[in-house]
């Protein structure tokens, strides 16, 4: 079992040896020359190294060329003005603190600047130097934070973790490198693979890498839901829609507004459904069930099937058109059987996981419980792995997990014939005729043998209260005094 989890320090070095910030590369976008050409030559004795631009265009042509720690742009500009660039930067995915500068601001656009454009910070003209100064040292700063974050992310990936999703194969490896290129753009996402594989982890991989990371993240199970209900949690309804809409209730769509909706086993949506639903991909605009008025929305759109998409398709389940909406980049998460290698990272990450859930300590796994492992081809996946593993950890409570705690599907002895295998110590003996109530004093007393008499760990693993197995004791004491 791999021992090694992937740990990395949360210091990161802001100053340089000197204390001083870091040289970073600042780009100056002003349509005034002089003022331009001042800001450049300012900047510059500072000790960063500088590049400039007239408009918004050339300023975001040059973003592809000069890697900008900083901007410093005009608000008002020809051809492209701040708002736009800044607009542009977002949809491109570019994270860059921006110094906004104009000699007509107000406190509307600089709080439209700042919050809705991400904006680092807003200046009137004339510029104070010192204040720009100390600006641009803390725009640095947080840019220079930010690169070692992505590294330290980058680093994660090539170690097995990005997110919550776990893995080493080149299968995996191949997973995080499509998430880490498509998270930072708008485009929406078809995540396909077998139940159990992480693709709702794999959507939230992709929220968290991306600009929309502050915005909420929705998922809505398609198959969960009836017809009738699925448009309401959709895109709301108002009150008096239909019968029991006592009160007017927004859909999954206002709730996500500048963050991310997961359309989950997308094939188990009605046909009508996906119709409605294709329309405000296309318009990006909702209106309530029982509503006159449609209602902007600016949400990024992820969906999962466990289906193949073309089979769907073809079986009349999916819509082809809704399909190649959503499908502008396809995710496809591999079955836990195709990548066995990721076994011991993803058993130690889960035992990490439910020994803190249950207050076990268990250490790993025996060897014979390793290779029953790689011998089962696990058809529920990592979902699957969970369940055996967490059973497993109530059982053994600390120590080792062994053969005797995995479950009679996971077992070898499982796949023997009959004649070959031994006494399972974890297993109870029922002959055919026996009642209820035997079977379950048999159980208990099983159970009691198992925890060596420890009753709150015994109606734990029996899934009833204490209280109820000390009855039941009781019971037996009464009728046969044992």
């Amino acid at each position: 079992m791999n021992k090694g989890w992937p740990v990395v320090s949360d210091r990161i070095p802001l100053m340089s040896s000197t204390g001083k910030s870091p040289i970073a590369n600042v780009l100056i976008a002003d349509d005034e020359e002089n003022q331009r050409n001042g800001l450049d030559a300012m900047i510059t004795a500072w000790g960063y190294r500088t590049e400039t631009a007239s408009d918004g265009q050339e300023a975001l042509d040059k973003l592809g060329r000069f890697p900008a720690d900083v901007l410093i742009t005009d608000l008002m500009m020809p051809r492209m003005d701040g708002m736009a660039l800044l607009n542009g930067m977002q949809e491109q995915g570019m994270q860059i603190p921006a110094i906004v500068t104009t000699a007509f601001g107000n406190i509307e656009t600089a709080v439209s600047t700042i919050h809705d454009l991400g904006a680092f910070w807003f200046l009137e003209k004339p510029i104070q130097p010192s204040v720009l100064k100390v600006l641009l040292e803390r725009a640095a700063a947080q840019s220079n934070l930010a690169g070692e974050r992505e590294r330290l992310r980058r680093a994660l990936s090539y170690q097995g973790v990005l997110g919550d999703l776990v893995g080493q194969s080149p299968s995996m490896q191949q997973v995080f490198s499509l998430i880490q290129q498509v998270a930072p753009s708008r485009a929406s996402v078809l995540i396909t693979g077998e139940s159990g594989t992480g693709k709702e982890l794999a959507a939230r991989a992709i929220h968290q890498y991306s600009s929309r990371r502050e915005g909420p993240f929705v998922a809505i199970n398609c198959a969960a839901l009836p017809e009738t209900l699925i448009e309401s949690e959709l895109f709301g309804h108002e009150r008096g829609a239909f019968t029991g809409a006592v009160e007017r209730r927004a859909g999954c769509f206002e709730l996500a507004e500048q963050g991310t909706i997961l359309l989950d086993e997308l094939g188990e949506m009605p046909i009508n459904t996906q119709a409605k639903l294709l329309r405000v991909l296309e318009d990006s605009r909702v209106r309530r069930l029982g509503g006159k008025q449609e209602m902007d929305v600016n949400v990024r759109v992820l969906a999962s099937t466990n289906r193949l998409p073309e089979a769907a398709i073809q079986d009349g389940k999916l819509r082809e058109d809704l399909f190649y909406r959503l499908n502008v980049f396809h995710l496809h998460l591999p079955a836990l059987r195709e990548r066995k290698s990721d076994l011991p990272l993803l058993t130690e990450g889960l035992l990490r996981l439910l020994n803190a859930k249950h207050g076990c300590k268990v250490a790993g796994v025996e060897t014979e419980v390793a290779e029953a492992f790689l011998a089962y081809d696990w058809p529920g996946n990592v979902r699957e792995l969970r369940n055996v593993l967490e059973r497993a950890v109530i059982l053994a409570a600390e120590g080792n997990i062994r053969l005797m705690h995995l479950p009679a599907t996971v077992h070898p002895q499982s796949r023997r014939p009959s004649s070959a295998r031994e006494e399972d110590p974890m297993s109870v003996t029922i002959t055919v005729g026996s009642t209820v109530a035997e079977a379950e004093r048999a159980m208990i007393f099983k159970t009691l043998e198992h925890t060596k008499n420890n009753k709150t760990r015994a109606a734990e693993m029996l899934g009833i209260s204490l209280k109820t197995l000390h009855n039941k004791l009781k019971e037996y004491e009464a009728s046969t005094g044992e």
